[in-house]
């Protein structure tokens, strides 16, 4: 992409991007075509992250292990759902992401733990998504036993209007209480080490990003 063309693009998407100047977007823009690598742009073909490759980026970048909620955190930034994450969702995405006011974090978590995006986390919903958090204990016999329990706990915590799942208000609710129910269930949001090790390098020169940080 020539000079022209990316400043053109970096200040459209600065335009629409609360969280990041223009510098920033600007080493975001080229960290994005360095993972993309280099496609040769043809009308009708979308450039961007595949699932495989975004994912490869959470695993490597922000260390994250589960595949359900990586996959569904690839949703989250894949805004249209064609399948791959182009530059304005990489950016928006990255946006509340890394610095995202705890509005945004809530809306975007809730989106990532509704499943099936009917509005409410149900209680098959979280026992998915704790089975695939939590460690396996060898010991126990019945392990799902201990899930089940901890989704019980958790209800009594969170459901305040008590109809057994969890609406947005709930949620919002419990996590305005205790902050560290954002992420009841399941890591999406990077652990502060990895976002300022990801920052510190990207916005330092973002052709020497690289996976392994």
């Amino acid at each position: 992409m020539n000079g022209k063309k990316l400043q053109k693009l970096t200040d459209s998407l600065t335009k629409n991007c609360k969280h990041f100047n223009t510098y920033e977007v600007n080493c975001l823009v080229n960290l994005f075509y360095t993972l993309v690598g280099d496609v040769v742009e043809r009308p009708g073909t979308v450039i961007g992250l595949d699932r495989n490759a975004f994912r490869n980026i959470l695993h490597m970048t922000f260390g994250m292990t589960d595949d359900m909620i990586m996959d569904r955190v690839f949703r989250g930034f894949d805004k249209d759902n064609d399948g791959c994450v182009s530059v304005a969702e990489w950016i928006n995405g990255l946006s509340l992401f890394l610095r995202g006011s705890l509005e945004e974090k809530m809306k975007y978590c809730f989106e990532v733990f509704d499943l099936n995006g009917d509005g409410f986390i149900s209680k098959e919903e979280m026992f998915h998504m704790l089975k695939n958090s939590l460690l396996k204990q060898p010991s126990e016999e019945d392990p799902d036993e201990g899930i089940k329990d901890l989704v019980e706990i958790t209800l009594k915590k969170m459901d305040h209007d008590h109809d057994g799942k969890l609406s947005f208000a709930d949620y919002e609710q419990a996590v305005r209480e205790e902050t560290l129910l954002l992420e009841a269930f399941g890591p999406c949001l990077p652990d502060p080490k990895s976002q300022m090790e990801f920052e510190a390098q990207v916005f330092k020169d973002p052709h020497e990003f690289n996976y392994d940080m």
